[in-house]
């Protein structure tokens, strides 16, 4: 029986409120109150049901998971916010940079394929030289 290879889940899907704070809890490893603490420090927001209940997204638990590494290397929840903050920043600055650069390129090629039509070949045996007007031309020293 031959195992079927993972999918990488879309946006949408990563995105998807399932959880509820409990699950979300236990996936992420900390206690339900933690789940509390990170959302009023503006760490976390997670979806809410028309009942008010939290539901916690895989995207949630991926942050709840960069919040337990970036603690238990010693920052606090105000140092946590600032790094993610940054690190929200950054990924934004390079997917703009990417947009950037792939005009660029389309601009480049575009100019590259202009320049193409406007260049008009000449054939070497179309060149006339004038006589004493090349190279080596000059006063002729026998007259």
């Amino acid at each position: 029986m031959s195992e079927q290879p993972r999918r990488t889940p879309s946006a949408s899907e990563r995105n998807r409120a399932l959880y509820v704070i409990s699950v979300a809890a236990e996936l992420a490893g900390v206690h339900a109150q933690t789940l509390r603490i990170y959302e009023r420090k503006g760490l976390l927001a997670p979806a809410r049901t028309s009942g008010g209940s939290r539901r916690y997204s895989d995207r949630d638990i991926a942050m709840l998971n960069r919040i337990s590494q970036l603690t238990s290397e010693g920052l606090n929840l105000a140092g946590v916010k600032r790094v993610m903050d940054l690190e929200e920043r950054v990924a934004a600055l390079e997917r703009k940079l990417a947009d950037v650069q792939a005009e660029a390129a389309t601009l480049v090629a575009e100019t590259h394929r202009q320049y193409r039509r406007d260049l008009v070949p000449l054939p070497q045996t179309d060149l006339i030289r004038r006589p004493g007007s090349g190279p080596g031309a000059g006063p002729n020293p026998q007259g």
